[in-house]
């Protein structure tokens, strides 16, 4: 293993041991489930199917003009379907978690938000075609988007999300994949 892909390994058990006390400590508090559907394509002739699970704990903080910050966990199950006629693998799966990070309006029937975050994915093939590979199983995740929480009771969700899935070079190449996605969620 190089020194590189050693820092690399560092971090991230950095980044999952803070995400696993985060979530840890605020699962006392656990508020509300949803789940969620959303469809987007990538450059290359991908489209992608993703279901998840949503977890809000009901965590708040840093109340600015009429909005705060909140954070949700998000854990996802995705359907690749390659169109790419040279494609070797015209179905991956992908699975994964994301810790999101929101700033939402804090009250009123729609409460528009911005939404950023940066999750970890395991995938089923990593050979796109002959000549395009993502190199390894393991990918992360990070995405920007926005989107409008709405109801009386704050039930329904719809969003735009820009997602970008790379390995952050820890295997070479790592060309990435970039997704257009659209969502819609249901809270219980």
């Amino acid at each position: 293993m190089t020194e590189r892909q050693r820092a690399w390994q560092a971090r991230l058990t950095r980044c999952a041991c803070a995400a696993a006390l985060a979530f840890g400590a605020a699962a006392a508090h656990a508020d509300q489930f949803g789940v969620q559907l959303g469809a987007g394509v990538a450059d290359h002739d991908v489209k992608k199917l993703d279901f998840g699970l949503v977890w809000d704990p009901g965590l708040q903080w840093w109340h600015i003009g009429g909005f705060h910050f909140t954070v949700v966990g998000e854990f996802h199950a995705a359907y690749w379907k390659l169109d790419e006629l040279a494609a070797s693998q015209p179905n991956i799966w992908e699975f994964g978690v994301t810790p999101v990070f929101r700033f939402i309006k804090d009250s009123g029937w729609i409460r528009p938000f911005f939404e950023a975050g940066v999750g970890i994915r395991l995938l089923s093939h990593v050979e796109l075609t002959p000549d395009r590979t993502l190199s390894s199983a393991f990918q992360f995740a990070d995405m920007v988007g926005v989107g409008a929480q709405f109801g009386e009771h704050q039930n329904y969700q719809v969003g735009f999300r820009f997602q970008h899935i790379s390995n952050a070079d820890i295997k070479t190449p790592n060309p990435g994949l970039n997704f257009s996605q659209v969502y819609l969620q249901y809270n219980f």
